[in-house]
């Protein structure tokens, strides 16, 4: 799936805003593959793999479009 960072936290961790979805998706630092957290920015481009948790779906394999 494609989506766009909505907001980045200082916590190591963030959201991605999917156009269709209601909810942004919540992601971790853990689930970054090929940039650094600290490397991402707000509006930046992204795919990712959506997996349920026990918090509800997260997005996975975040990678920079």
């Amino acid at each position: 799936m494609k989506g766009t960072i909505k907001k980045l936290t200082d916590k190591g961790f963030g959201f991605i805003s999917s156009e269709g979805q209601e909810k942004d998706l919540f992601f971790h630092s853990n689930s970054l593959v090929g940039v650094q957290f600290n490397e991402l920015r707000e509006g930046d481009e992204v795919t990712y793999e959506v997996e349920q948790s026990e918090k509800g779906p997260n997005a996975v394999n975040v990678q920079r479009a």
